[in-house]
Formats: C-alpha cells, sequence, structure tokens
C-alpha cells in the first residue's frame, strides 16, 4: 500500500493521522524508515529506523522534529541527542558503493532500510517506509508514504539520524579525499564537486554506475 501525500500535510507538516488509524493501542510501536545519500556521487546510502509507542509520537513533534532538509546542520546535530532520549530503539545502516553499482542506487537503498530495520532489537508491530517502494522480502508489516519525511515525525526522526550519520562520514572521509571537498558537498553533485571529478578522476568511493563518474580516469 503506498499512501499520496495531502498538500496540507506536505505543506504544513502535520501528522497524517490516517497514518496509523487502524491503531488503537497507545503502546503499538513504530517504526519509521528513511534513507539519505540516494542523489550523491560518492559515498554509501544510508538508513535509519526508529521505534517508539504510538503514545510518544507527539513528543517528536515537541523537539522540533520535521524534515531533515528542512533543517540547518547544527539544528540536525541538537535534535540527534533529543530523539534519542524519545526512542525506544533505533539502528543505522548502509549499502556500500560496491552494492550501488552492483544492484542499482533504488536496490541498493532499499537493503540499506532492510537492514537498519532488522538490526533492531524490538519488533515494531507497523514500519512506515519513506516514498513509494517497499522494502523486499521484510517480514513485518509496512506502509510506504509518499514524502513520508514531510508527513510523519517518525520518518522524519529517521532522516534526521541518518543524515548527521552521514555527513560526519563524508567530513571523516574528506581527509582522506581532500580534493573532492566533501565536507562542504558530503559527496552530491554540485559544480564544485563535478570540476574536481573531471580533474582529478574518480576516487574508490565513487559511484562508478553514476552517469557523472563514467569515462574518467580512476584513482584507485
Amino acid at each position: 500500500m503506498s499512501i499520496e501525500p495531502t498538500a496540507k500535510a506536505s505543506k504544513n507538516f502535520v501528522f497524517d493521522d490516517s497514518l496509523l488509524a487502524e491503531f488503537t493501542s497507545l503502546n503499538t510501536l513504530i517504526a519509521g524508515v528513511d534513507e539519505v545519500g540516494r542523489g550523491a556521487l560518492f559515498g554509501s546510502v544510508v538508513a535509519a529506523t526508529v521505534v517508539l509507542p504510538l503514545s510518544d509520537i507527539p513528543r517528536l513533534i515537541a523537539i522540533g522534529v520535521k524534515d531533515s532538509k528542512k533543517l540547518s546542520a547544527n539544528k540536525r546535530q541538537e535534535l540527534v541527542s533529543l530523539i534519542k532520549q524519545v526512542i525506544t530503539d533505533y539502528r543505522i545502516s548502509f549499502a556500500t558503493v560496491a552494492e550501488i553499482d552492483s544492484l542499482n542506487i533504488l536496490q541498493a537503498s532499499l537493503l540499506a532500510m532492510k537492514r537498519s530495520v532488522v538490526e533492531l532489537k524490538v519488533t515494531p508491530d507497523i514500519c512506515l517506509i519513506d516514498g513509494k517502494f517497499p522494502i523486499p522480502h521484510l517480514s513485518l508489516a509496512q506502509k510506504t508514504v509518499i514524502k513520508g519525511d514531510l508527513r510523519s515525525p517518525v520518518i522524519a526522526a529517521a532522516s534526521i539520524l541518518a543524515k548527521v550519520w552521514r555527513d560526519e562520514l563524508m567530513i571523516n572521509l574528506a581527509e582522506k579525499y581532500p580534493e573532492y571537498e566533501l565536507g562542504k558537498n558530503k559527496g552530491y553533485p554540485t559544480a564544485a564537486h563535478r570540476l574536481a571529478i573531471q580533474r582529478h578522476g574518480i576516487s574508490p568511493e565513487h559511484r562508478r554506475s553514476f552517469k557523472s563518474c563514467q569515462h574518467l580516469p580512476d584513482l584507485s
């Protein structure tokens, strides 16, 4: 099942109660699953899953959780510790560059999501998956949510954890590959990053299956 966004939810980040209307127990464990890095040219695609009871969802809204793309880097970093105080469990996982090039970015993203779900210590009653594609071969109930990071604070919380984790990874890798200015672009295809690829070739952490990384010298 895939749920299309309403104009109100997309504009104002209002939690859409219809997503979880079938659940009446406040103890129902809800998981939000999201990924980051799908559009990058460099590095792994990272996914996070967060779990909490239905009753605690308003607490995520109260601390300021919303789509990670609408938050500053400092605000995202600040929210990480607050989110961890609210949620019951979380896991962050990833799919490697080799897996991205082998499977394609969509399947690698879904693989990273699945890994983050199955590594949980608790078993959620329902997983809300950002986007329109369900996680293949997942033995848990799941519901895809179009623009889920705008509509569900649980998915938004997952997006924040994944984004902060991946950004820190890019900053660390920037020391190894300074020519690409990863601390600034986080591996995404900015003009400066594309120019650096043309000048220096691609590193072992660039996605060779992506058009911008093809037919260029290989630094590995």
